[in-house]
């Protein structure tokens, strides 16, 4: 199994699907990496199949010309606690954990929001006013 940037790459994927299994590599980076690592590694070539001088080809070639994984995820934090800080507005949108970029939320945004917390239906008041 491959070893790149710290992730285990899929044995049975080709090696330019695979690489977007790295965080901040999707396949227009996947195939600029394999573009210029034309002449050593083909990109239809299955990660099992790899020698492990492809393997640190590719691993030298993304940590020194890309930011990925650790070195991305910690830029990307430091972006949102900047926008916190200084409290602007898309910082107080992340802190409360909602869209940053103007999507509605009066309807979608599920998956920031999280589960539908249904408000104003609970017990209801009984007749003789006592709880």
């Amino acid at each position: 199994m491959a070893r790149v940037a710290g992730v285990d790459l899929p044995k049975n994927k080709r090696i330019d699907v695979a690489l977007c299994y790295l965080y901040g590599v999707g396949r227009t980076r996947a195939a600029e990496v394999m573009q210029k690592l034309s002449g050593a590694v083909k990109p239809e070539t299955r990660v099992k199949d790899l020698t492990e001088q492809q393997v640190g080809l590719i691993n030298t070639l993304l940590t020194k010309e890309y930011k990925v994984e650790g070195e991305l995820r910690r830029e990307v934090q430091a972006h949102m606690s900047r926008l916190t800080e200084i409290g602007s507005y898309r910082g107080h949108r992340h802190r409360r954990n909602l869209p940053a970029r103007g999507q509605r939320t009066k309807t979608n945004a599920r998956t920031r929001r999280g589960r539908r917390k249904t408000v104003g239906v609970g017990k209801a008041a009984s007749p003789t006013g006592k709880a």
